[in-house]
């Protein structure tokens, strides 16, 4: 069979003239860019939602050692908030950190053994409820399937015929949680692979982290996006708010990405997301169209429908392909990857659409 051409990926080119809606630093004491201010840098310690995450965060502060609940911990909720918040806090260890914490904390030998078995006890149960038993071009196209038109099955779908604008405001500051530091969590497969997969891998990062564009980066866009619908684009600011099927599908690249035996989970993790991206994004900029939210709230969701149709083809060809090809062993996790992802954003998507349908918010607390 002769070389199939290669898809250029997008490189982002610089906008046009438009209003930023960015802190100005000239302004005076206070203002600070969205992303690099030094008061965004360090979020502070969240509160708890049980046994668990009170004691990580207690540990965090330094009221007490770190206790023995790795017992308790295999016997929680495997979905809960309680063991989420704690896992999301002890992975945030790796990212940001904390302020009034320790950065020696990332490597403390006592809540690493924690981490592991709230890890297991999520793990465990993500492999019983989405078991890897098909081929990976069937676990993508899957995803591909759309709701025969007219039914409002999907949350992209709600907000974009039904969708208010406070119902847009929580969903941005629920996924803040995430596209804040988007790209980050996938960054950590690189050093795992090599050859086809690394290079298409990289390639696609790149355009992530805005092709050397600091304010082209998705995450600047995305706190662009926020500022746009009145948000605080402050990092970690809405994990208090967020609800507790919110965390598991933050922590799943986490997890996946800080255990090299989960690469190929990584890897299905990543195509789920670029599949999924581009549909779901044009859906999402006409609902923010539709609402008049702002240039910016349009430009994160119009940026990923363009960019993201072109990142399908690459990670389906040469990330997913390469990796197979180096490591065929690892379809069932490239599937697993896949299929964990789908079925931990179904449970938030019927949370998010249960509360809407009926007039209530989705969230923990009043943004």
């Amino acid at each position: 069979m002769p070389p199939q051409p290669r898809l250029p990926l997008v490189r982002h080119q610089p906008p046009a003239p438009r209003a930023r809606h960015r802190r100005d630093t000239r302004k005076g004491p206070g203002t600070v860019s969205v992303l690099t201010g030094a008061r965004y840098a360090h979020p502070v310690l969240p509160l708890p939602r049980g046994p668990l995450s009170t004691a990580v965060i207690a540990s965090l502060r330094g009221e007490r050692t770190v206790p023995s609940l790795e017992d308790e911990a295999l016997r929680a909720e495997p979905y809960g908030g309680d063991l989420h918040l704690a896992l999301y806090v002890l992975y945030e260890l790796h990212y940001r950190g904390f302020a009034d914490v320790d950065d020696r904390q990332e490597w403390n030998p006592d809540l690493l053994r924690l981490r592991g078995a709230l890890e297991e006890r999520f793990l465990s149960a993500l492999r019983s409820d989405v078991p890897a038993t098909c081929a990976v071009d069937e676990a993508l196209g899957d995803l591909l399937v759309e709701p025969v038109s007219g039914t409002d099955v999907s949350v992209s779908h709600h907000l974009r015929d039904h969708g208010e604008l406070w119902q847009l405001r929580e969903y941005a500051a629920l996924r803040s949680l995430y596209h804040l530091k988007e790209a980050d969590p996938h960054a950590w497969v690189i050093p795992r692979l090599r050859g086809r997969a690394k290079a298409a891998m990289v390639a696609i990062e790149f355009d992530e982290f805005g092709a050397g564009r600091a304010e082209d980066m998705h995450a600047q866009l995305y706190a662009d996006l926020m500022a746009d619908l009145g948000l605080d684009t402050s990092y970690g600011r809405y994990l208090d708010a967020a609800p507790d099927a919110t965390l598991p599908t933050v922590n799943l690249m986490s997890l996946l990405g800080l255990h090299r035996s989960l690469r190929g989970a990584l890897v299905g993790h990543f195509a789920a997301v670029e599949v999924t991206s581009s549909p779901g994004s044009h859906r999402m900029a006409q609902a923010l169209r539709r609402t008049q939210a702002g240039a910016a709230a349009e430009r994160f969701y119009d940026e990923h429908v363009v960019a993201d149709a072109v990142h399908e083809q690459v990670v389906r060809r040469d990330v997913i392909g390469g990796l197979l090809e180096d490591e065929p062993e690892l379809e069932a996790d490239i599937v697993l990857g896949i299929r964990a992802t789908d079925f931990l954003e179904s449970r938030l998507g019927d949370l998010l659409l249960s509360a809407w349908r009926n007039g209530r918010s989705a969230l923990r607390e009043p943004l």
